[in-house]
């Protein structure tokens, strides 16, 4: 018997995929916001520069997250990002 997809929605496109295509940004209570990981309420943006001018502009990953987003995790997103962009041109 075949395992269901854990599916998550990407704040920014609302598209639906398996959480293993998506970036994860989470909200820990002793943390703050950290980059992929952790246990809390969390948010999951797909890896493309489209959804994270979106979830910038129109403060999706705020909304999501019910706190402030500081500049450091929006910088490690896009680190991030640029990573995932380099490595598929490469493949």
């Amino acid at each position: 018997m075949s395992q269901n997809p854990i599916l998550r929605r990407c704040v920014a496109c609302k598209k639906v995929l398996d959480r293993k295509y998506f970036l994860k940004v989470t909200r820990d209570f002793q943390n703050g916001v950290v980059f992929s990981g952790g246990m809390g309420r969390s948010a999951y943006l797909c890896p493309t520069e489209s959804c994270f001018e979106e979830a910038l502009k129109r403060k999706r990953l705020q909304k999501a997250l019910r706190c402030d987003v500081h500049s450091s995790v929006f910088n490690m997103l896009q680190k991030q990002l640029n990573t995932c962009i380099y490595s598929d041109t490469e493949a």
